[in-house]
């Protein structure tokens, strides 16, 4: 067969169900072979769409998700998804064309060393140089991207191998069972849990995992160990649980680091250095116990002074199985940090000002949103909001990037979100700047027929940075710009466009667009202006009187 046929098949022998992206002429032997496929191309308008898409199907499922494009511009499109799966542990797999290797008859026009340009962004790049290598190279690029940690590999297939005849076939999956911790060192953080008075369990990205949040929520249940989340922890165990305190949104002086302060143990399960740290380390003030896949990294504000290595969500069920919850802890501090959250988080949900309030935006969606339903944020000063005052109910409902924390992933999240759970209602939240980098998937996501809500938050400037700009005493300036009129650039599309004029409109909107189906996009002006007040001024001021 086709070396493009060979390629096809190892990939359907991987269990891919969807390839994302846009194939140029190097790829055209592999787009045949992809027409006579179990694997459904998803064409969209941009690679870095196509590479966003397939890292969050990779996220979801736990599966490499599979993105394509051509050679030179189509490749170099792919270093922001693929930066963007690298640092957020997401199982991707990136294809890309190239000229012919063997008798190249266009010099340099349109190459790029790719693969040397993929090797810091990857955890595993090669080009194919014959046919015979498919299989091993696809089956050790698939089983890189998704064991642990997970990120992205990538592969170039030029088109002349891609042309070539081959008689191997496909590898058959081995199966891998992850090593477990030692049990020397589960004793070693038992004895340290029964020696703490006020131990803290912090729950981090690693953690997101599809057995490790039925751990962990037996563990809480069970010890009755309060926690707090990272912004990519969210959701692991329930965030409406009554031992959350809360989730590490800011990076400092929020409610919950009184409650990191006091605490003399912290279960630190699934660290990843890629995240902003939760807290500080300081000798002699607290343990760190580090409950993690791999040993820890350790660098100067984290060198946890025991380590769990292994399979985490069993890690957890052995320490579950041989603890039981001991007469001197005291978790009365904790308790009075999550009332003071909590008593914060609820003012200004009724706030009837128009552009809507932050904190009101955020309650109506999470009054809109069911429990098992997605909200897939962009990045921008309101992911802050969202990080700290919605409750995610479940693993993965709230899509959100804090690792490389780029912008214009939002859309293409949300509709890899539904594509993969088409029962549940999913919801894009961008700011107008982070939409517009990518708002040309649009067409993409109308094509599909997916049914989507997409909410732009509208202030007509890059305001993460213009907040920050004026917190650093700089002159407002550079940092503002025009908007389309998205509603007409909606319909444009084929999609559905609405414009929020009073803050009590957008609950009734929303319901209204799920109820209808099809592609909605809602405009809404949102107020930043107390940003300041509530984020570093107040709260830093309530939370040290606790």
């Amino acid at each position: 067969m086709k070396t493009s046929d060979l390629f096809v098949k190892c990939l359907e022998n991987e269990g891919v169900e969807y390839i994302f992206g846009i194939p140029g002429e190097e790829n055209l032997d592999m787009l045949e072979s992809l027409r006579n496929s179990s694997i459904r191309l998803i064409l969209t308008r941009h690679e870095q769409g196509a590479g966003f898409m397939a890292a969050t199907y990779g996220r979801l499922t736990g599966k490499t998700g599979v993105c394509l494009a051509t050679l030179g511009p189509g490749a170099t499109n792919f270093v922001t998804p693929a930066a963007y799966a690298q640092l957020g542990a997401m199982p991707m797999m990136m294809i890309t064309g190239q000229k012919p290797v063997k008798h190249s008859k266009q010099g340099q026009f349109q190459i790029v060393d790719i693969v040397d340009m993929m090797k810091p962004l990857t955890k595993y790049t090669r080009q194919i140089v014959s046919g015979d290598s498919v299989p091993s190279r696809i089956r050790e690029a698939f089983r890189l991207a998704e064991e642990e940690r997970p990120g992205a590999v990538h592969l170039e297939l030029p088109e002349d191998i891609a042309a070539e005849e081959t008689a191997q076939l496909p590898f058959q999956i081995s199966k891998v069972r992850r090593p477990l911790t030692e049990g020397k060192a589960i004793q070693s953080a038992i004895q340290l849990l029964k020696d703490a008075k006020h131990p803290l369990l912090l729950i981090g990205a690693g953690a997101n995992r599809k057995l490790t949040a039925k751990s962990l929520r037996s563990f809480v249940d069970k010890q009755g160990i309060p926690f707090i989340s990272t912004q990519m922890g969210k959701g692991v165990v329930d965030e409406s649980h009554e031992l959350c305190i809360g989730n590490a949104a800011l990076s400092a002086n929020d409610f919950l680091h009184r409650a990191i302060d006091d605490a003399d143990l912290i279960l630190n399960v699934g660290h990843d250095v890629v995240e902003k740290p939760p807290f500080f380390m300081e000798h002699g003030k607290r343990q760190v116990v580090h409950i993690n896949f791999n040993s820890a990294v350790v660098d100067p504000v984290y060198f946890p002074q025991t380590e769990l290595v292994g399979d985490i969500a069993n890690t957890i069920w052995q320490l579950n199985e041989e603890l039981e919850p001991q007469p001197n802890w005291d978790f009365t501090r904790f308790m009075e940090v999550r009332d003071a959250m909590e008593a914060q988080v609820a003012e200004g949900v009724n706030d009837s000002r128009f552009p809507v309030y932050p904190q009101r935006l955020v309650a109506d969606i999470r009054k809109v949103m069911g429990a098992a339903d997605i909200i897939a944020l962009d990045n921008g000063v309101y992911k802050i909001w969202f990080a700290r005052n919605y409750k995610a109910n479940r693993p993965n409902t709230v899509l959100l990037d804090n690792a490389l924390a780029t912008m214009g992933a939002g859309l293409p999240s949300a509709m890899a979100a539904k594509m993969v759970s088409p029962d549940k209602n999913v919801m894009a939240i961008c700011g107008d700047g982070g939409f517009m980098m990518n708002s040309q998937e649009m067409e993409t996501a109308v094509r599909l027929k997916l049914d989507l809500v997409v909410l732009i938050l509208n202030d007509s400037a890059y305001g993460m940075i213009k907040w920050k700009q004026s917190n650093m005493n700089f002159q407002n300036w550079g940092l503002d710009f025009g908007n389309p009129c998205f509603v007409k650039y909606a319909e444009s599309y084929g999609a559905n466009g609405h414009r929020i004029k009073a803050a009590d409109e957008l609950i009734p909107t929303i319901s209204k667009c799920f109820e209808e189906g099809g592609v909605h996009l809602i405009d809404c002006p949102i107020d930043y202006s107390e940003n300041d007040q509530i984020l570093n001024i107040d709260i830093k001021k309530r939370s040290s009187e606790i």
